[in-house]
């Protein structure tokens, strides 16, 4: 059974109802069971959870943490909730809570001296997010147990603040609690917020244990009971209330560990249940069972895993890997397909299978011969009488050597003037200058590259015919010598 990324797509909107049917062996692309939709779904996704912690105030005008005493004074608190799972990754907690704060530097009822306590009830409405299914890769197909959840929400809060004062005159008299603040729970209006983070570990299909931390913000500076005047007159170091009250927020923290415990009938809850779980179910399945997957209404004519309606070339070769549209691969676009191709990765001509052709290298140029060839050409050069300027009937000379220099791919010549004994030494040397400079600029006209040439001359340093010579013996020091510089 041949099963590819079209039919693993088309699996995502249909429900295998029929594979546990003996009767039927078939899937059809039109059935529209979907796992995921309220008639359908696989899973649970309503839970209640409860639990208990330990309320701790951090940084209130009387706290729970580092008291006058140097000990931490614990609350309790308790929580229900009501839980619903929206995706796999995020869900709504309806939450009621009660419990306890204990700060100051004594405990009420118990001890002399600075104390309150805060009863407290909360009912709010907490967004869960599931960091360990929201980031989970999709193609890891293996359970897990663990989740880390994300949590903040906002709601109503009532509490009752009591009070007890140090006796000035006797502090070891106990002078008995007050009620400093009563706020009515749902009678009064008193947002706070709440946000955490909470592991999760799955114990069955029924039950989750939890350990989770929030952060409270009460909004209020009178939670803590230091609201009032507090009549301490020179306090010791153990009294914890904080003069400036403004200054302080009555936050605290909440550490608790709680159950939870999913409702429904189905094996898996929503916030551990794998959205491509049912895919692979369902390939497993029906791989076990041999069952024939009829995806192609009007079939699939080349056999390549794409049907008609979609494929734009109905004649892929047998054995080509193809792309979604049908069409066979050519990974280095050298109009050869894969399949055909014996330099996949290197674009190569058709006539060659794909490889490019292999060019015999070139063999390096000696610049020395040439500026010897260059030199042939330009002898018996000739220039105007007393001048610099060639005459025209060496043009064709000049013609050759420019050629000559361009077939070297950027060989660079000195250009050499020399002349006879003839005349003034100065005279002589000027000439040559102004002979050789004139050589490179006709063939600097002729297309070679400033860059290739330079020039120099040397007048009758280097002659060797007598000046009482005839002038056609002295021919062969008025020359235009060539020197290769690279």
């Amino acid at each position: 059974m041949k099963i590819n990324l079209a039919t693993l797509a088309l699996f995502t909107a249909i429900l295998p109802a029929t594979v546990s049917a003996q009767s039927n062996d078939k899937f059809y692309s039109g059935d529209k069971a979907n796992p995921f939709t309220q008639e359908d779904k696989k899973f649970n996704d309503w839970a209640i959870s409860a639990g208990v912690g330990v309320p701790l105030l951090q940084s209130a005008d009387m706290t729970s943490i580092k008291n006058g005493n140097g000990k931490n004074l614990f609350g309790y608190s308790a929580y229900l909730s009501v839980d619903k799972a929206i995706t796999h990754a995020f869900g709504l907690n309806l939450q009621y809570e009660m419990g306890e704060t204990k700060q100051g530097n004594v405990n009420l009822k118990k001890d002399a001296g600075l104390g309150a306590r805060t009863q407290y009830q909360a009912l709010s409405l907490i967004g869960d997010i599931n960091f360990s299914n929201l980031l989970r890769r999709s193609d890891n197909r293996s359970p897990y147990r663990w989740a880390l959840h994300g949590y903040a929400g906002v709601g109503t809060l009532g509490y009752k603040a009591y009070r007890q004062d140090e006796d000035l005159l006797n502090p070891s008299n106990k002078l008995g609690e007050n009620l400093i603040t009563d706020v009515k729970f749902l009678k009064k209006l008193s947002l706070f917020g709440q946000a955490g983070a909470g592991l999760k570990f799955n114990v069955n299909r029924r039950l989750d244990i939890e350990g989770r931390v929030m952060y409270v913000v009460t909004g209020d500076d009178n939670f803590d009971g230091g609201s009032g005047n507090v009549y301490v007159l020179n306090p010791s170091p153990n009294v914890s209330l904080n003069s400036r009250e403004e200054q302080y927020s009555d936050n605290f923290f909440n550490a608790s560990l709680g159950i939870t415990l999913k409702l429904g009938k189905h094996e898996s809850h929503l916030m551990w249940h794998d959205p491509l779980q049912e895919i692979y179910y369902r390939l497993d399945v029906l791989e076990s069972k041999n069952v024939d997957v009829e995806v192609c209404k009007k079939g699939d004519t080349d056999n390549d895993g794409v049907c008609d309606d979609w494929d734009r070339q109905l004649d892929t070769p047998a054995g080509a890997r193809v792309d979604g549209a049908g069409v066979a691969l050519d990974a280095d676009l050298d109009g050869v397909i894969d399949l055909r191709d014996k330099c996949v990765t290197v674009p190569g001509p058709v006539e060659n299978d794909g490889c490019p052709i292999a060019v015999a290298p070139v063999a390096p140029i000696d610049n020395t011969q040439v500026a010897s060839d260059i030199q042939a050409a330009l002898k018996d050069l000739l220039f105007n009488l007393g001048k610099s300027t060639v005459r025209p009937e060496s043009v064709s000379k000049l013609d050759l050597a420019a050629n000559l220099i361009k077939s070297t791919n950027g060989g660079s010549f000195l250009i050499i003037g020399h002349t006879d004994k003839k005349g003034n030494d100065a005279a002589n040397l000027r000439l040559s200058q102004l002979r050789a400079a004139e050589v490179v600029k006709e063939l600097v006209k002729r297309g070679v590259a400033p860059s290739q040439l330079k020039s120099k001359g040397v007048g009758e340093a280097e002659a060797t015919v007598p000046e009482s010579a005839s002038d056609a013996e002295r021919l062969q020091d008025r020359k235009v010598e060539v020197k290769a510089l690279n």
